[in-house]
């Protein structure tokens, strides 16, 4: 069984992504990893050639900044990596998303058990997404709960949307759910570079009136919108130690003072006590 990586970054340094931290914690699993990196203004793709593995590919990219609709470059520049993956499984992790090493047995036991099940075409992996700092993560129905992070490529596979899932001429994958998770950081960073990526990265999906209006020109992000949230009880992923320990920026979260409206709160509530996330999105079909 061969076992494809692919991804994608750019200006990795410049928007503070953990893509070396989540580039570390695939390779274990992968016999080679496909990365596009974008024409960059810092030193990302040097970063990335200094991990020195040889089971890295690079695919240098230009993206086109004309595209700004829909987050349509985010899936173009991951249909890029994933049309030269060769494995039996693709494992795709975006720039600012990282395995935990305690889930690598139950992601190679599901590779294994399902690899001859063609109607398995992906697997399914819960979310963990911090917010913040990286002791709390998202508590409410704003936040998904699952993506598919591993696919069975194919040429009909591409990646949709804005990159978040896949599909296969427009159909939802069937899916298998397993009991592993994928520690998303892209709402930990200082809040002067989480508000300059934003700024940006709302670029990929609206006009620059419609940024200047809703992201302001705060050199600051305001990390109170977050809504609910909840305490991290559990252990990051070994790559992350570095980044846990030098958080330098405070972050104080105060349950009392976040505004939920009435429909959210009555959703949350109904969740917490069935399990049931009334109304969920769901970009695959469980199997």
């Amino acid at each position: 069984m061969k076992i494809s990586g692919f991804t994608f970054v750019r200006n990795g340094v410049l928007y503070d992504y953990p893509f070396l931290e989540s580039i570390r914690s695939l390779l274990p699993l992968c016999d080679e990893l496909i990365t596009a990196v974008g024409k960059s203004e810092d030193n990302t793709l040097e970063q990335i050639e200094s991990i020195r593995s040889p089971k890295i590919r690079i695919i240098k990219t230009t993206w086109d900044e004309g595209l700004r609709e829909s987050g349509s470059i985010l899936s173009q520049q991951t249909n890029i990596a994933l049309d030269q993956v060769s494995g039996d499984w693709a494992f795709y992790l975006q720039a600012d998303e990282v395995l935990h090493e305690k889930d690598y047995p139950a992601i190679k036991n599901a590779m294994a058990e399902f690899q001859n099940r063609n109607e398995v075409e992906a697997i399914l992996f819960n979310y963990k997404h911090f917010y913040g700092s990286y002791e709390y993560i998202g508590d409410s129905r704003r936040w998904y709960r699952r993506e598919i992070r591993i696919v069975r490529p194919s040429k009909k596979v591409r990646s949709w949307g804005d990159a978040q899932g896949f599909r296969i001429d427009g159909r939802k994958l069937r899916v298998k759910l397993i009991d592993a998770s994928i520690y998303h950081y892209g709402w930990v960073k200082p809040p002067e570079i989480q508000q300059l990526k934003q700024k940006y990265f709302n670029k990929l999906w609206h006009s620059d009136d419609w940024v200047d209006k809703n992201v302001g020109e705060s050199a600051v992000y305001d990390y109170s919108k977050g809504g609910k949230l909840k305490l991290f009880e559990g252990t990051h992923p070994a790559v992350m130690t570095g980044r846990v320990k030098n958080q330098y920026w405070q972050f104080k979260y105060e349950q009392e003072k976040v505004s939920q409206p009435f429909k959210e709160k009555l959703l949350d509530s109904i969740e917490n006590k069935l399990g049931w996330r009334i109304g969920e999105y769901k970009n695959y079909k469980i199997i």
